[in-house]
């Protein structure tokens, strides 16, 4: 028997697929292949190893988390291949005054990793996971767009000389303000189809929003969004959203652990006696870390230890232990906040971090049932 191991790189794109071999014995690439973007060609070019290592040999692929989503991992385990999907924020890259970048050498590094195990695997979500998850960021696309049409709106009116005298934009009296002005000839029809627009958003991110409303009362996600929502900045599309990005949060041994996936610990740069803490890693997934990092912002308002009412709303029907669990983490964070922002004069951004890296230990205890 044989039993030798080999790690095959695969970098990927839209239109092409660039192979490489690695073993530990040779700890080098022999052979390398540029395919079309099919799996066909990856089942293809792992006989072709075959004939060079052994009918017998195992192999271990992977590729860098990008375009190409879990449909290279589900084809590939489908016709029982290993494969790994790697987080390039993760990957130990190794860097050098002069870099050359190829598709034949990131195909080669990312065998050297998945061999000396450099790396963080992503998560693999189920299929309902990833169908939630890519209705939530489409809506999230949506709030986007909205976004960008009362930018252009603004910007419009403010090329103008349109000057609303209010206090806040985008109230009932701020719209009726907008649909009443005198506008000249094409200028007219110019803001019109803006606010159509606007209308056509608003309706249909109202119309989404009803929808994660269902999809959250799944029996699958109806405890679990109850209970994150017992944390405050923390609604049911943030939740939801966290779920599915996250998955299964036990497998994650601590909260540290957790807040490391999420790329919100400080990185370092330590050399002899000198040592430096960098920014928040940002490693991780991003979309989990912008969600903590708005919550937190809710963080710096309110009494602490008051509770609003819509608090108390959304924590109705949990299990005291959550309520209390998350009540104490609600006070902490809000104490900790002002702490940081008035006693210790920090940035409200460095604060803002901080208190999302807290939260998101909290969330860790919550959903691990740590909740002594």
């Amino acid at each position: 028997m044989n039993n030798t191991t080999v790690y095959v790189g695969m970098d990927v794109h839209k239109e092409s697929f660039t192979l490489a071999d690695y073993t530990i014995d040779t700890e080098k690439s022999s052979h390398t292949r540029r395919t079309s973007a099919d799996y066909k060609e990856v089942m293809k070019f792992l006989e072709y190893l075959r004939t060079i290592y052994g009918n017998d040999t195992s192999f271990i692929c992977g590729y860098e988390a990008g375009c190409l989503g879990y449909t290279l991992y589900h084809q590939l385990s489908d016709h029982n291949v290993n494969c790994v999907i790697l987080a390039p924020t993760t990957m130990l890259e190794q860097r050098s005054g002069k870099r050359i970048k190829t598709d034949k050498r990131d195909a080669e590094l990312i065998a050297k990793c998945l061999a000396q195990h450099n790396y963080s695997p992503v998560h693999i979500p189920t299929a309902e996971d990833e169908q939630t998850k890519e209705f939530l960021r489409m809506r999230d696309d949506h709030k986007i767009a909205l976004k960008k049409i009362k930018q252009q709106i603004l910007s419009f009116c403010l090329r103008h000389g349109y000057h609303y005298e209010g206090k806040t934009n985008w109230t009932v009296a701020h719209l009726k303000w907008l649909k009443a002005l005198g506008t000249e000839a094409l200028y007219k029809e110019i803001l019109d189809e803006y606010l159509l627009t606007y209308d056509f958003l608003i309706d249909k991110i109202e119309r989404l929003d009803k929808r994660i409303e269902e999809l959250a009362s799944k029996e699958e996600y109806r405890d679990s969004v109850k209970r994150l929502c017992c944390f405050i900045g923390v609604q049911t599309h943030s939740a939801l959203s966290i779920l599915v990005e996250v998955g299964d949060f036990k497998r994650f041994a601590s909260a540290e652990k957790f807040s490391s996936y999420l790329g919100l610990v400080p990185g370092e740069k330590t050399s002899g006696d000198d040592r430096n803490r960098l920014g928040i890693t940002k490693a991780g997934n991003r979309h989990v870390r912008l969600l903590l990092t708005e919550a937190a912002q809710c963080y710096g308002r309110g009494t602490a230890g008051h509770k609003s009412k819509a608090l108390k709303a959304k924590q109705a029907g949990n299990d005291p232990k959550v309520i209390a669990y998350a009540d104490k983490a609600n006070e902490r964070l809000r104490r900790r906040f002002y702490k940081m922002v008035l006693g210790k004069s920090k940035q409200h951004n460095v604060a803002k971090t901080a208190i999302a890296r807290e939260l998101a230990c909290f969330m860790w205890g919550m959903m691990t049932d740590n909740i002594a």
